[in-house]
């Protein structure tokens, strides 16, 4: 018996070939459909692992791609949750690289993870925190915009210490005192909170006010600048550098676990100690990552959000590509509300990573890596699929799903489960 099926146009008996019409379409068309069925697999840079869905090697290197037009920055954000591989792919990325001729820093490790990749690699490891006696100079910049730069950053630093924005007066003041030690070249913090305290006395007439105004004006950024004197980062970044940075090392680590888990102290010790990498290697043409671990630390804070933002702007001039790594984008949440002055910081930093790269994400996470990060819903439906070292490549105008590989000798370089595994039961 033959089955009949009535449509619109008629009846068709099994066994009749449905005649469908064809579709044609480009390439970009198809890929705003389904994102992973038209770029083809990037083979060149630095080897990361499989692209599960082409088969072939995947390659990556910002340098590259960004000469090429693949890229608009050479800045990367890697977010995933804890355990899914992400500090391996960072780690093996930097190793890969080093071979491959690029330096590589990493102003700020919390957790002294960093250093025995370093140590692997002749590279050079400086220990921060109390009874060390490496010290570091934040203010420590060259070229024509230094006075811009080392405002920035003392503005961050006592923004993150007070908690709020700084006020005009206080702005006006932080610069004051900065124009009074100009003419001293290299200058420190102290010096600085000394110039707040006695205010030059002509360049407060020439603003209009009386010393004691102006120094009425500068006396709650005094108080926020303090930490770096007489707190607990006392020591580290309120004197001359003792240490001055080997520009053909091929990694240098600035290990800041024994600061303990004080998140603030971690996001100001690492904003100083970048600020410091990038007046060290301001006159070094030879492209680096500058990598920065935990990085959910530093989005707590609005004032270094905007010292991190105006560094990046830099990356290019510097040939630097920074390293962004998070647990989740929900962390963003943490700096303000969506559509707040603040958020809109943290997702402007976001915005100037080209290449996003995102390991497996939870399923209450979806809703905000897809706000943050543009994704598509085939995108977002794969993140919570991830398998452990598997993440999505997001580049502009294309998207990957690779596997990274680690190799052999890289393995005991990379583990951070070793304890965890050393109190498993036999």
């Amino acid at each position: 018996m033959s089955a009949r099926f009535r449509t619109r146009t008629g009846h068709y008996s099994a066994g009749t070939p449905l005649r469908l019409p064809a579709h044609r379409a480009s390439s970009a068309v198809l890929a705003g459909a389904y994102p992973f069925l038209a770029p083809p697999t990037l083979v060149q840079g630095v080897p990361v692992g499989v692209d599960l869905f082409s088969g072939g090697a995947f390659c990556f290197d910002p340098w590259t791609q960004y000469a090429d037009g693949t890229l608009t920055n050479p800045n990367v954000l890697l977010a995933g949750v804890i355990g899914q591989g992400k500090s391996a792919l960072a780690k093996s990325l930097a190793l890969r690289s080093i071979a491959a001729g690029r330096a590589v820093y990493v102003p700020g490790d919390p957790k002294g993870e960093w250093a025995v990749v370093a140590d692997a690699v002749g590279g050079t490891v400086l220990r921060l925190g109390p009874g060390s006696p490496t010290r570091l100079n934040p203010l420590d910049v060259v070229g024509e915009d230094r006075q811009t730069l080392r405002s920035q950053l003392l503005a961050g630093v006592a923004s993150a210490t007070l908690r709020r924005d700084l006020t005009a007066a206080e702005h006006s003041a932080l610069d004051a005192a900065l124009a009074h030690l100009s003419g001293r070249g290299q200058i420190t913090v102290r010096e600085v909170i000394e110039a707040l305290v006695t205010p030059d006395t002509c360049l407060a007439r020439a603003d209009g006010l009386r010393v004691q105004d102006r120094a009425a004006d500068g006396r709650d950024l005094v108080h926020g600048l303090r930490r770096l004197v007489s707190g607990d980062l006392a020591g580290l970044f309120d004197a001359p550098t003792t240490d001055a940075l080997n520009p053909m090392a091929p990694i240098v680590v600035l290990d800041l676990s024994a600061l303990g888990s004080d998140d603030d102290a971690l996001a100001i010790a690492s904003t100083c100690a970048a600020a410091w990498v990038e007046g060290a290697l301001a006159s070094s043409t030879n492209p680096r990552w500058v990598i920065y671990d935990e990085a959910w630390r530093l989005l707590r804070h609005p004032g270094l959000i905007r010292r991190m933002q105006a560094q990046w702007k830099l990356s290019r001039a510097y040939g630097i590509a920074n390293l962004l790594v998070l647990h989740r984008l929900s962390d963003l949440d943490a700096v303000g509300h969506r559509g707040s002055e603040t958020r809109a910081l943290a997702d402007g930093l976001l915005a100037d990573c080209s290449t996003r790269v995102i390991y497996r994400q939870e399923a209450d996470q979806l809703s905000a890596a897809t706000a943050s990060l543009g994704l598509s819903e085939p995108e977002r439906d794969l993140l919570p699929l991830l398998s452990r070292g598997t993440g999505l490549w997001k580049l502009p105008g294309r998207s990957h799903v690779v596997q990274h590989v680690l190799l052999p000798f890289e393995e005991p370089l990379v583990d951070t489960d070793a304890a965890m595994r050393a109190g498993s039961w036999s």
